[in-house]
């Protein structure tokens, strides 16, 4: 990953909060700060924070705005100085906002190539080539992905961040948990028990943000070799003299300091998988009480997210295999039900599948995508019955299969030594098998997930006659692939053959 690529990663959130909330193109902001910051590694952006070379206006200083000494076209001129990257992004979005002098740009609309045009014309830069440097930068990098995610969905049309409190990343629906706050099996060594003092919430690669105003930045960790990785910790004061500290562990990057002041849904980072404690990419979530005496309690951070949700009015959910997590926290202690329709396994799974978590693009004029899905979850729905699990087995198995997109199918066809349905992106689903002659994989074509289907479907017949009929199937797939393969390399050695007689 090239630097400019790393950049756009780190910073993407506070550009396209900025979209939204100004108009200016994520991706012209992102490339102005590519190349005025040199990605981030200039004085002033590392010392000040100032991602743009605003200079300080006297209007900024009489306002208490701190500055730097710097040399530009002239030596020591004073340029703003930031508590935090957020706030250089926010000042960049004003500083063009309310000059008449970007007034033009402003009348475009906020996917227009026009605007790297108009801040050259503008003045922006006094160096020449502006407005090419950053259309370079834009297509070099593929910027404008980020202005069609903020076009596309908008970031403020779920319900992830409102007026001063904001969950810890964006979501339209629900938050995917895969590992609750609480004792669990310890996932580096499974035969033991660990309390997790935290929460576990699905996330690819993706802002994660500040979730109340006025929080104070009191520790960064940017050692990736630590138990919990890079991480950041913010601190709330409570009118009652103690503190919430919120953290965020096995973060990719982390774009705040220790001392910033920061507001609900500014970006701290970006997460990721880094830490010696962690199996795969997600953010570990943890909340802290400090009372008022300086005693220190692990709070379940589903609780504190409830309260965000009730003073933020936020209508998201907190789902972990099939429950809503913050539900006992609403209704005061009651145990928390499962979600709407997904009351079984199979529905569970269709509701992660259709989710943002799942990584799969549904597409509802796709009649394949349609057919793929409904055949994954009720062959998952089989399999993990036959093994007697209960009901809140059965929801975590469900869970797995759907980010893993996985089914062991080993329970159907006892004949084979190992057997798994796998989907790979928008691809059909490939049967992975092994037996006493070899291993096989097989892509499934549309008459054979048909015929899976209409067993699958049979309302009429016993879950046990399903069983069956699958595993008869699957193994007639699979005498089928064989016979391909036998042919296919005694094929092979016959022309090797022939062209050893011919030479």
């Amino acid at each position: 990953m090239s630097k400019n690529q790393e950049y756009a990663e780190r910073y993407a959130g506070f550009a396209m909060e900025q979209m939204h909330k100004y108009g200016i193109p994520a991706s012209v902001t992102l490339a102005q700060g590519i190349l005025e910051s040199s990605n981030g590694q200039s004085q002033l952006a590392m010392k000040e924070n100032n991602h743009f070379g605003i200079k300080a206006t006297v209007a900024w200083i009489e306002g208490g705005g701190r500055y730097g000494l710097y040399t530009d076209d002239k030596p020591d001129e004073k340029f703003c100085s930031y508590a935090s990257a957020g706030d250089s992004y926010e000042h960049h979005s004003r500083f063009l906002k309310e000059n008449k002098r970007y007034a033009g740009c402003f009348k475009l609309a906020a996917d227009d190539k026009g605007w790297a045009q108009g801040l050259e014309r503008a003045g922006y830069a006094t160096g020449g080539n502006y407005a090419a440097n950053l259309q370079r930068i834009i297509e070099a990098n593929g910027l404008d992905r980020y202005d069609r995610m903020v076009m596309e969905t908008g970031l403020a049309q779920g319900e992830a961040v409102t007026a001063h409190y904001s969950f810890p990343v964006k979501r339209n629906e629900f938050l995917l948990v895969t590992s609750p706050f609480g004792m669990r099996g310890d996932p580096i060594n499974p035969d033991k028990q660990q309390i997790h003092k935290g929460i576990d919430i699905q996330t690819n690669r993706e802002a994660v943000l500040a979730t109340e105003d006025k929080g104070k930045v009191v520790a960064v960790n940017l050692n990736a070799n630590t138990p919990g990785g890079r991480s950041v910790t913010v601190e709330y004061e409570r009118a009652d003299n103690s503190k919430v500290q919120v953290s965020y562990h096995h973060l990719e990057a982390v774009g705040v300091k220790t001392g910033d002041t920061v507001n609900a849904g500014l970006q701290l980072g970006v997460s990721g998988n880094t830490g010696t404690r962690t199996t795969g990419e997600h953010l570990h979530l943890e909340v802290k009480k400090i009372h008022a005496d300086g005693t220190l309690r692990e709070v379940n951070p589903a609780a504190y997210l409830a309260e965000i949700a009730q003073k933020g009015n936020i209508g998201l959910q907190l789902l972990s295999d099939g429950k809503d997590l913050l539900a006992k926290f609403r209704t005061q202690g009651n145990e928390a039900p499962a979600i709407g329709p997904a009351t079984s396994p199979e529905d569970w799974m269709k509701k992660l599948l259709s989710s943002e978590d799942s990584g799969i693009q549904l597409n509802g004029n796709d009649p394949i995508m349609e057919l793929v899905m409904g055949m994954f979850t009720s062959l998952m729905s089989l399999a993990v019955q036959i093994d007697g699990k209960e009901q809140e087995q059965q929801m975590a198995a469900a869970t797995q299969a759907a980010l893993e997109k996985r089914i062991d199918l080993s329970p159907l066809a006892p004949s084979l030594e190992s057997c798994e349905l796998v989907i790979q992106g928008s691809a059909r689903p490939m049967l992975h098998a092994k037996d006493g002659t070899g291993s096989y994989s097989h892509e499934l074509t549309a008459t054979e997930m048909n015929r899976l289907s209409l067993i699958l479907n049979d309302t009429a017949m016993p879950d046990e006659g399903k069983r069956q009929r699958i595993g008869t199937a699957v193994n007639h797939i699979l005498v089928a692939e064989r016979a391909t393969k036998s042919y296919e390399q005694g094929m092979e050695q016959r022309g090797q053959s022939d062209s050893l007689q011919i030479r």
